[in-house]
């Protein structure tokens, strides 16, 4: 099978499909092993086609939000084509679910599972009702919008995103983002790479707001990336 999804490609391999994932994308960086000698098909939103036609897939893994619709469209006339979308803890929790079936993994899938959700459990949601903004992008300022998995991880976390009621990843600009005088400014690693240089820089703009740089991975990977969801939130929770 070949995956275009980097966090489900991390799940398949907590499911133990070593030898049946043949092809992942160049973002697919975890394993660290699988991505250094699995064939990598372009981007998620680059696939080189005929990569994947050399692969045979009996089964390509995409997603709504991650790959471009004409090539998941392209691909599903050649190929079995398993598309999720998802935007929720509980719909990534589901598709875990799904995707340890159409593997035939639900044993493992079962077990991880029970792991992932024994631990958000155990989490108690900050209650000081505090708001946050969550920057995915710069040059535009790009944030998550409350349909995306981001909020939906904030929501876990105990944090109100300042930008519910807007939709996907809205465009601001720094005049907007300062009106918006959120608690928390959140600076993800990824997409766009934030460092202390544009933490600094809101941090001026901002004073009142306490600005922090965040692990993109924990926050918008859905997959085993969760088993490690609340330490880091137990951790972040200490900046806060």
């Amino acid at each position: 099978m070949v995956s275009l999804v980097p966090s489900q490609t991390e799940w398949l391999y907590a499911l133990g499909l070593e030898e049946e994932v043949v092809g992942i994308t160049k973002f697919c960086i975890h394993p660290n092993h699988w991505f250094r000698q699995k064939t990598r098909v372009g981007g998620t939103k680059t696939v080189d086609m005929e990569k994947v036609a050399a692969l045979s897939p009996d089964l390509v893994i995409a997603n709504k939000e991650e790959n471009v619709e004409g090539q998941v469209l392209a691909l599903a006339e050649k190929y079995p084509v398993w598309l999720t979308d998802v935007n929720t803890v509980k719909e990534a929790l589901v598709m875990m679910k799904d995707l340890s079936a159409v593997t035939g993994k639900q044993k493992i899938g079962a077990l991880l599972l029970q792991e992932i959700e024994n631990s958000l459990a155990t989490w108690q949601p900050l209650g000081e009702n505090k708001s946050a903004l969550y920057l995915i992008w710069r040059e535009p300022f790009m944030a998550a919008g409350d349909d995306t998995f981001i909020h939906s991880m904030l929501e876990t976390m105990g944090l109100k995103n300042v930008l519910t009621g807007k939709k996907r990843y809205p465009e601001l600009s720094p005049e907007e983002l300062i009106s918006l005088a959120p608690d928390y400014i959140l600076l993800s690693s990824e997409p766009y790479p934030f460092k202390q240089k544009h933490l600094d820089e809101i941090s001026e703009w901002l004073p009142h707001s306490k600005v922090l740089l965040v692990d993109g991975e924990i926050f918008s990977w859905y997959g085993s990336r969760m088993l490690h969801a609340v330490p880091y939130f137990r951790a972040l929770a200490e900046q806060l």
